[in-house]
């Protein structure tokens, strides 16, 4: 069997003609595998969900209960069969419930890596390399000079702002899905004990994740607390509420945004970021080439990202490599992804 007879790229995203299903699809088809729950790879309308048990809970906390006709899910380490296809779920630690999706058929293993990171995270379960023989890779973060520093470090940085002053509100864009709880977790872990107040985006995730037993502290929202508990304190925001009305409610706020591209500053400047924070849920150069490398793949396949530089890379390692040019992923669209009701904070 040819890789291609097994997956394929498609219109409506990656296709297995041998078990009919796709694998994170654009557009609504009868059978989709869902890698995790952010907006560019979870879509609503399908007929047929597999997903982990923690993805299908975030997407119907996003979506809706009726985001799909029919859901399944699968846990980590655990095999389905669609159509005589067999099809896991492996960690892929980007976010809570990300899985990276092994399909196999006649002795021929692909794994489909979804958005990943090998960097540690207290949120999520740890990326776990899996053998195959083609591994399907983004490429984010898919330039050399992307080398992101340790999260603890930055996180250091904002709090060290807050001692310096205490009399301002720091306001921290964040993903309302996966980079805020993160954040959140970070926070704790380098000692901060004071309320973390939320933007009214964050709180249903927030509340699912507090509800498996992560340790965040006492998480406030920002609506209906007074005025005065801002000064000094720490507030978490989706990235496009920060330059709105919403963030205007704050008396001298510092601006601040934890992203992997805040490597880049002409990135910070545009969007006015006073502390900006490198934090990433997505691997960076080093941490693409290791799990790459891990995987112990003979071929390589790049859906989104810096393509061309990664197919480079492989090449000069004597792996097979192809980009597949794939469109509508990359980062997800935060406004699509909230519930009307949750917009305003």
């Amino acid at each position: 069997m040819r890789p291609e007879d097994l997956l394929c790229p498609s219109p409506r995203g990656l296709y297995s003609p041998a078990g009919d299903f796709y694998v994170d699809p654009t557009r609504p088809v009868e059978r989709a595998v869902i890698t995790h729950g952010h907006s560019d790879h979870a879509r609503a309308g399908h007929a047929h969900v597999l997903a982990t048990r923690e993805t299908l809970n975030i997407m119907a906390l996003r979506m809706g209960a009726g985001f799909a006709g029919a859901t399944q899910a699968i846990a980590y380490g655990e095999a389905v069969e669609i159509n005589g296809v067999k099809v896991s779920a492996h960690p892929a630690g980007h976010v809570l419930g990300s899985a990276q999706i092994r399909i196999e058929k006649d002795g021929l293993v692909i794994v489909v890596s979804g958005d990943y990171k090998d960097a540690a995270d207290p949120t999520c379960v740890p990326f776990e390399p899996v053998r195959c023989h083609v591994f399907v890779s983004e490429a984010t973060f898919g330039l050399p000079v992307f080398r992101h520093p340790d999260a603890m470090g930055e996180t250091q940085k904002l709090l060290a702002s807050v001692r310096i002053f205490p009399e301002r509100t720091h306001i921290v864009g964040a993903y309302s899905l996966g980079k805020a709880q993160r954040m959140m977790a970070l926070i704790r872990q380098a000692g901060h004990r004071a309320p973390i107040y939320v933007h009214g985006a964050l709180i249903a995730i927030t509340d699912y994740y507090l509800s498996l037993g992560m340790d965040l502290g006492e998480i406030v929202p920002v609506k209906g607390a007074p005025k005065s508990a801002f000064a000094g304190a720490i507030v978490i925001a989706p990235p496009s509420s920060m330059t709105d009305l919403w963030a205007r409610r704050f008396a001298d706020p510092i601006t601040c945004f934890a992203s992997g591209w805040m490597r880049v500053r002409a990135r910070a400047r545009q969007r006015g970021v006073e502390l900006p924070l490198v934090v990433s849920d997505h691997a960076d150069w080093d941490g693409l080439c290791a799990s790459i490398r891990a995987t112990g793949c003979e071929e390589l396949w790049v859906t989104h990202g810096a393509e061309d530089a990664l197919v480079h890379w492989a090449h000069t390692r004597q792996l097979r490599a192809k980009p597949l040019h794939m469109v509508g992923y990359g980062e997800e669209d935060e406004e699509a992804a909230l519930p009307a009701a949750e917009r305003e904070g």
